[in-house]
């Protein structure tokens, strides 16, 4: 494989461990360890689902969550989440072999923008569903950005950290990994079999020729 269609959120850059907590703080009052992990869980579906299930649990209005997040995504225009841990060696390592490093994200432009350029890192293209494309689990994000640059789906992986993005790549026609995040159990799609599940986005170097 030749080719990265990149998810951003918890693969590309390491946003989680600072979302889980903002809204734990938000919802409980504290980071106490076991509130953190059962965030981690909910953030794990999705951020929306966090925030719906944590307003229910706690009887909160769900503004003030989206507001603590709102402002999180703020200060990342100044200091942005971390890069995950071996994305510019694989992303250097596609580069190298001629590839595309492509980016599928939920996250609006504007923010995406944002955190790419606070961290010094080049993407070939970008397709942000708020743009119009359907989002995950739908195939029509990586199958846009496979018709734009003229790509075999069979060079190109999809690289996630949900089960959604698994089964986006496999109706897309693309082969899939699934990073697991540390903390979180993980569940493949019963429709959605053989993505490669690695703890390191490094374990995908060898598949890259």
């Amino acid at each position: 494989m030749r080719h990265i269609i990149w998810d951003m959120g918890g693969t590309l850059v390491d946003t989680y461990p600072e979302v889980d907590r903002v809204l734990c703080e938000a919802a409980f009052g504290d980071a106490d360890p076991a509130h953190l992990h059962h965030v981690t869980e909910l953030t794990r579906h999705s951020i929306a689902h966090a925030i719906a299930t944590l307003s229910e649990e706690r009887r909160l209005v769900p503004h003030g969550l989206e507001e603590a997040y709102d402002d999180l995504k703020k200060r990342w225009h100044t200091q942005p989440a971390p890069v995950m841990d071996g994305a510019r060696e694989v992303m250097a390592r596609v580069r190298s072999l001629g590839g595309l490093n492509l980016l599928a994200t939920h996250r609006d432009r504007d923010s995406a923008t944002a955190l790419l350029q606070g961290l010094h890192l080049k993407m070939d293209d970008i397709v942000c569903a708020p743009d119009g494309v359907a989002r995950k689990p739908s195939p029509d994000m990586n199958l846009l950005l496979a018709e734009r640059h003229r790509l075999d789906p069979a060079e190109v992986l999809c690289v996630g950290d949900r089960p959604i993005d698994v089964v986006a790549a496999r109706e897309a026609g693309m082969p899939a990994a699934l990073l697991v995040r540390p903390g979180t159990s993980v569940t493949l799609p019963d429709d959605a079999p053989g993505a490669l599940v690695v703890a390191s986005l490094r374990d995908l170097l060898p598949l890259l020729d």
